[in-house]
């Protein structure tokens, strides 16, 4: 089965085809798909994609926009995380790439995000750019406190980083960029995650992977980001998709396998 673990699908980009896009994941083989949430306001336009038997969804504040979710609590996101659709928290983390909120409270609501993962037993969906040794002692410090699951999603950060995390037992998703020109450093650190713990995804609307790079990004895009993952790692396609299936279910184990 082809996951997208990772996917935008409540977007704007998507408001005049989305169910043509759904349609077309389906017709392309895509067995699920996580519909992740960017901020509590949005919350219920991404739960009711989450309706469709194939479409689970998260709860959670992007980095981006923690500055508009400083009175965010942990008590919040568990209540909303007792949906049964709801299979993960976050997107959450630190980006200090644009530092569209202030540093100190991107930090403060990725705690109440760890902190409710940790409650839950919910994987914690981490968005990380540009604050590779900042996440890195937050997120050993958290752990050593009392362990969690993460995902390290569309990871592109540094080989340091990717070894911290992979010591936590981290998981770690594959996006399009591993199959950009370019993207040769983020290459080299696919070829050394876990071979266990490694997802799809496409983060759509955004990186849509070659050969479709330049467009709009949707989950039926999905098939050149596993074949790319497995000419990394040596795999066959087949073994890619399997090993890649079996990593998903271990992570966002609310989701029955079918």
């Amino acid at each position: 089965m082809l996951i997208d673990s990772h996917v935008n699908l409540h977007a704007p980009q998507f408001d005049e085809d989305r169910e043509a896009v759904i349609a077309r994941a389906r017709a392309a083989g895509i067995g699920l798909m996580v519909n992740i949430c960017d901020k509590i306001p949005n919350f219920p336009k991404v739960r009711a994609l989450a309706d469709q038997p194939d479409i689970w969804c998260t709860v959670g504040a992007h980095p981006h926009e923690a500055k508009d979710h400083t009175d965010l609590t942990t008590a919040q996101l568990v209540a909303l995380a007792a949906d049964p659709r709801v299979v993960g928290i976050g997107e959450t983390g630190l980006d200090f790439h644009y530092d569209l909120s202030p540093r100190e409270i991107q930090a403060d609501v990725f705690r109440q995000h760890i902190a409710a993962a940790r409650e839950t037993g919910l994987p914690l969906v981490v968005h990380t750019r540009e604050a590779d040794a900042v996440m890195g002692d937050m997120l050993e410090e958290a752990y050593g406190r009392a362990p969690f699951r993460l995902l390290m999603h569309c990871y592109t950060s540094g080989a340091e980083l990717a070894a911290r995390m992979a010591a936590i037992g981290a998981w770690f998703s594959v996006s399009g960029i591993a199959t950009f020109k370019a993207a040769e450093d983020v290459r080299e650190i696919i070829a050394d995650m876990p071979a266990d713990r490694i997802i799809v995804e496409t983060d759509c609307p955004y990186l849509a992977p070659v050969p479709h790079r330049g467009r709009r990004n949707e989950p039926a895009y999905l098939a050149p980001i596993v074949h790319k993952l497995a000419e990394i790692r040596g795999w066959t396609p087949e073994a890619a998709e399997r090993r890649t299936e079996d990593a998903f279910f271990d992570l966002f184990d609310r989701i029955p396998r079918p």
